[in-house]
Parts: structure tokens; sequence; C-alpha cells
């Protein structure tokens, strides 16, 4: 089955898609606010130009959108029907992009944390994690 939108209106509705300041991200950084860290925002100054920056724990984190970054086994993550050359190539650029700034934020030193949208769907899980994942960071500096 085809699109039900005209290759024009699909095109408005993608180029509407934020990648600043998502409902999930934004969701992470109350969560956040509310345990006590404080944070920046869209660092360009970092690889990838992370969605929230804690320079005192030198740790990144990432709000990544399940289909755009390809949550392995989530249902969110699936590859559209129409188009799927485009789609294919696209995600898997998007993939590749991410594995290769993870990796230069680590050489550099920073923690990469990844919270996917689909976890967001358990915030208590999320909370716990985060604080974890982060007071374990300070801990070991």
């Amino acid at each position: 089955m085809g699109d039900k939108l005209s290759k024009e209106k699909r095109s408005w509705n993608m180029s509407r898609i934020k990648n600043k300041n998502t409902l999930p991200e934004i969701k992470v950084r109350s969560l956040l606010h509310g345990l006590g860290f404080r944070f920046r925002l869209h660092r360009s100054d970092l690889p990838g130009t992370p969605d929230i920056v804690l320079p005192k724990y030198k740790t990144v984190i990432f709000v990544n959108g399940c289909f755009w970054h390809v949550h392995e086994n989530c249902k969110d993550s699936t590859i559209p029907k129409t188009n799927i050359s485009f789609w294919e190539k696209k995600l898997k650029g998007n993939v590749e992009r991410d594995r290769k700034k993870y990796a230069q934020l680590e050489e550099e030193g920073w923690k990469v944390i990844v919270v996917w949208e689909c976890e967001l769907k358990n915030i208590k899980n999320v909370r716990k994690r985060l604080f974890l994942e982060i007071s374990e960071n300070n801990f070991m500096q």
C-alpha cells in the first residue's frame, strides 16, 4: 500500500519534525533537574552536539527517537513500506554517524548515555538509571 499523502504533503510533514527541544528531550531534562543535576544544552563544540551536557560529571546524554536512530528490537523502529531503499540508506547513515560521535566523545573522556524515546514510557526506570549512571561516573573521578 502506498503513502496516503502526496509527495509534497509528506515532505512538508517531515520538514516539521524537530531535532531540538523535543518532548522526550524535555522529559529527560525535567527528570535531571528534579534529581538536582544542572546541565547545558546542545553544545556545538562537542562531537554530535549532545542534547544534554553535564560538564561537572563529564557526561553527555543523547535522547534518541527510536525510528530515527534505529532502536534495535523496538516496535517503533520499523522501516517505512514506501521508498525502502531511501529509508534504509538514511537510517543506516544515522546509526553510523551516532556510532562515530559516541566513539569521539568517549575518546575525549566523556561518558555517553543514550535515552531512547520508548524508555520514557517508564519514567521511574529512566530516573533511576540516569541517577545511577551519572552518580557512578562522579564517584569514579
